[in-house]
């Protein structure tokens, strides 16, 4: 008997299918193992926020106030080629009388965020700005050169643990063993920002150079996964 061609495609299709779902029987002993292991990165890179905030009665008079500052704030920033500065956050807001219903007058915040690999150049620059400004919060970080080459040092570590526990398993039940698969995941204890003074700017001279003490940051890796233990 002839079956039409689409028949017999659909059934090849089916066929095929059925088998991409079949559970797969292995011939050993399927065992699940986890190593982690960890490197210290050091915190190569520093971040602030540097912010100026002002009260007024007039929306044009308050904005001139905050503008002259921030454009004093980057004029002097430029001053110092190894520190990236961006402008932030800028929003201005009605201050409400103690009704809570009148608008007594309008609130004004920018901020300007830095990033520096040269630690005293930015500890340099937030001296001098914090007769202006206010400084938010500084966090010491690691760089994303200095997270990759901890990661990619713990991988070698972490993938050696799970190899000698891998080991110690099989050589326990005195059989060879093959890996069927593997996970590695990675996490960095990043320091939390630090937060810094807020308020009113009321300085009129450059503070001292703001002390910073870098200090390192663990970066962990995982690695999951299963191993074949041979039966005989």
């Amino acid at each position: 008997m002839k079956y039409p061609v689409w028949l017999l495609c659909a059934a090849l299709l089916g066929s095929a299918h059925a088998s991409d779902h079949a559970p797969v029987q292995r011939a050993g002993i399927v065992v699940d193992l986890n190593a982690e292991a960890s490197r210290s990165a050091p915190n190569d890179l520093a971040t602030a926020q540097a912010f100026v905030e002002y009260d007024d009665g007039k929306p044009a008079t308050l904005a001139r106030k905050v503008n002259t500052v921030i454009e004093s704030a980057l004029d002097t920033a430029r001053r110092y080629p190894s520190v990236k500065v961006r402008s932030g956050n800028t929003s201005t807001y009605p201050v409400y009388a103690k009704n809570g219903r009148t608008i007594d007058g309008w609130r004004m915040r920018s901020e300007l965020l830095l990033e520096s690999k040269d630690q005293a150049a930015l500890s340099e620059l937030l001296g001098k700005l914090q007769s202006q400004m206010a400084v938010g919060q500084l966090s010491l970080q690691p760089s994303e050169e200095a997270t990759r080459q901890a990661e990619n040092e713990a991988i070698a570590d972490g993938i050696a643990a799970f190899n000698a526990r891998a080991k110690v398993v099989a050589e326990s039940l005195g059989k060879s063993w093959r890996i069927l698969h593997m996970n590695v995941n990675h996490t960095s204890g990043m320091p939390p920002p630090r937060p810094m003074m807020r308020g009113k700017m009321a300085m009129a001279e450059a503070v001292a150079d703001m002390p910073m003490e870098a200090g390192e940051s663990r970066v962990t890796v995982s690695i999951s996964g299963q191993i074949e233990i041979e039966r005989k």
